[in-house]
């Protein structure tokens, strides 16, 4: 029961963040933004979608009920859940799932963005061992914590910094994302 209002509610949750996104998208380019890191995009969605299959799957091929410490990465998961939303809050309608860069503004400083740069990648990267491991699904914690890390740290971090470098030099202009 508890595995089933977990998921009902992470997925639901991801669901409206994507509604979200595209209408903090659509003000964004109204604004003249421009988005980088297209190439990548599919595959961010890709694991995204994949992980919450393989934890369906992986928890519906065990059932072998909660380990007797569940409660400690669920209180993970909550404490991530609660950064989740200062992150969101603290970026208001320039947060997204994409990378876009609107001309004139200032990368966010203020919430947890006054501590460190990437701190929705932490949050999601807590989220995605820490769900699996509420329920025992140990593979999927294991295989898309590898996968997220490769994916944020070798490709998504990197296209966002190099969308920031262009546009604090003034090269978008002259140069494609």
């Amino acid at each position: 029961m508890l595995f089933a209002i977990v998921m009902i509610w992470t997925i639901g949750q991801r669901l409206i963040e994507l509604m979200i996104a595209k209408r903090n998208e659509k003000w964004m380019k109204a604004q003249g933004a421009k988005e980088y890191g297209q190439d990548h995009y599919k595959w961010f969605i890709f694991l995204h979608a994949g992980f919450f299959l393989v934890l369906l799957a992986e928890v519906g091929l065990i059932r072998s009920g909660l380990p007797g410490w569940w409660w400690l990465p669920f209180m993970l998961f909550l404490t991530a859940q609660m950064g989740r939303m200062w992150v969101l809050v603290s970026l208001h309608r320039y947060w997204n799932t994409k990378i876009i860069v609107l001309p004139g503004a200032t990368p966010v400083t203020k919430g947890p963005y006054r501590f460190m740069k990437h701190p929705n990648y932490i949050i999601v990267s807590v989220e995605i061992l820490a769900l699996p491991l509420m329920f025992g699904a140990y593979v999927t914690a294991v295989l898309f914590t590898v996968l997220n890390a490769m994916l944020i740290l070798l490709i998504r971090i990197p296209a966002e910094e190099q969308a920031w470098r262009l546009y604090s030099s003034g090269l978008q202009e002259r140069s494609s994302p």
